[in-house]
């Protein structure tokens, strides 16, 4: 009878030290809930940014009152104005235009932080570096990139109106474009029920705070509906495991073949711009900068378009299998026909121009534990550069080489590929030409549209 009243005194006693715990606990909070708000504020008002963001995700009164205006705009003034006419002058200027209570809660934070976004970028756009003769793009894409601290996540809408939002799982950064991947998991919805995805990039500011939740600005650069682009998607190639279905230029989704439901979402996007897509948001992966110059030459009536320098990049989510540039691209009136001009960077009957591939054309794919690799399929990275070197179309996309049916040739016996790159602004085709398990290209022909640069000759006056 004894050890049978023993176990309820000791849990008893367990019992009674909870109760002690949870009751100090609620004490100590309660502390701060009986202080006046002014002595919260006036304690608050000794700390600095940082201390202050991360104190207002402990509590949801803490929360309220480190989004004070009168704590923030103090710091606004001390902080990032530099010297003292700067402070009279935005003093006076809200002084007369509006009083502190007359703006919404939050309304010097989100300032404080616009502002500190705004100086680092102006920072690090200088940082972009040299612009390079090759590609026309700034050389230090991928470091300011990591400098400014973005990455990018993407939020699926399903057909009910339920969101997740995913965090990168992996990224690539290649010579003129960044590749990412957001694995499925149980976190995505079969693909039959997507109903929008949304690709944000996210930037986290520069503030030591010692919490794990930084200051961030999201900014959006794509929002696709799926139920219309699910109709036109092209399976663009599949392993044993995957199959991948291209929803438009630069995105991808990942099936599993036993299953159908969706193993990762792979966004290619090209590095035109691409801190700014990234910061200040878009409406498209993909871009075309207006040229300004006429259609046809006046000086010499047989060129349509001259001058043009083309940058493409074959290569996957782990190595490159071609880089080149091809300069003084010009296309005669002649070859103007279907509303395309022709730009020819490689004939097929010149030889001399024909590229070896460095090697094999596959697109490796990894997800969660599981990783694989398809056959003739990669991504394309393409810059088209006018007259002035600067980028009139730049493209980055994957894209699959078919099996094509051609004439018997004596160069090249083995077997022929098609690659095909296709919008309403311009057109791509590369063939290859298999010999001895080494592949080469013997023909690269870029078609622009005449309405797009005809478009953007009349915007340019």
């Amino acid at each position: 009878m004894a050890c049978l009243k023993a176990v309820p005194l000791r849990l008893r006693a367990v019992t009674t030290s909870k109760k002690a715990a949870e009751t100090s606990s609620k004490s100590t909070q309660n502390v701060f809930e009986r202080l006046p708000t002014e002595i919260l504020v006036k304690i608050l008002s000794h700390l600095d940014a940082s201390a202050l963001f991360s104190i207002s995700h402990t509590t949801k009164l803490f929360h309220q009152l480190a989004s004070n205006n009168d704590l923030w705009k103090k710091l606004y003034i001390a902080e990032l104005c530099n010297n003292k006419k700067k402070q009279n002058k935005l003093v006076n200027v809200q002084v007369s235009t509006k009083k502190i209570g007359d703006y919404a809660a939050g309304y010097w934070k989100e300032l404080y932080l616009k502002t500190v976004a705004q100086r680092d970028m102006k920072k690090w756009k200088s940082l972009l570096g040299p612009i390079s003769i090759h590609t026309g793009l700034p050389s230090q894409t991928e470091q300011v990139l990591r400098n400014v601290r973005v990455t990018w996540e993407l939020t699926v809408t399903d057909k009910a109106g339920r969101e997740s939002t995913l965090e990168l799982s992996w990224s690539q950064f290649s010579e003129t474009s960044l590749t990412l991947c957001w694995c499925g998991g149980d976190c995505l919805p079969n693909y039959e029920q997507i109903s929008s995805l949304q690709l944000h990039g996210v930037r986290r500011f520069a503030l030591s705070c010692p919490s794990l939740k930084k200051p961030s600005r999201r900014s959006l650069m794509a929002n696709l509906d799926m139920r219309s682009l699910t109709k036109s998607t092209q399976v663009i190639g599949q392993d044993q495991l995957v199959q991948l279905k291209l929803l438009q230029p630069g995105i991808i989704i990942g099936l599993w073949r036993d299953q159908g439901s969706v193993a990762f979402i792979m966004f290619t996007l090209h590095f035109y711009k691409l801190v700014e897509r990234s910061t200040q948001g878009s409406s498209d992966c993909s871009h075309v900068e207006p040229v300004i110059q006429p259609l046809f030459d006046d000086i010499d009536s047989e060129y349509g378009l001259h001058g043009y320098q083309l940058h493409i990049v074959l290569h996957n989510t782990v190595c490159k299998f071609m880089s080149e540039s091809f300069s003084q691209l010009f296309c005669r009136r002649a070859h103007i026909s279907d509303g395309f001009i022709m730009l020819t960077a490689i004939s097929r009957t010149n030889a001399s121009q024909h590229i070896q591939l460095s090697g094999s054309i596959t697109m490796p794919w990894r997800c969660e534990a599981l990783e694989g690799a398809v056959e003739n399929c990669c991504i394309m990275s393409l810059t088209l550069l006018d007259e002035f070197k600067q980028p009139f179309i730049c493209i980055s996309s994957p894209v699959s080489a078919e099996l094509e049916k051609v004439d018997v040739s004596y160069d090249y016996d083995g077997e022929h590929y098609l690659i095909q790159y296709k919008d309403s602004d311009i057109q791509v085709k590369m063939q290859l030409a298999k010999m001895k398990k080494r592949q080469t290209v013997i023909s690269l022909i870029v078609y622009v549209s005449v309405c797009i640069v005809n478009k953007h000759f009349s915007r340019g006056y």
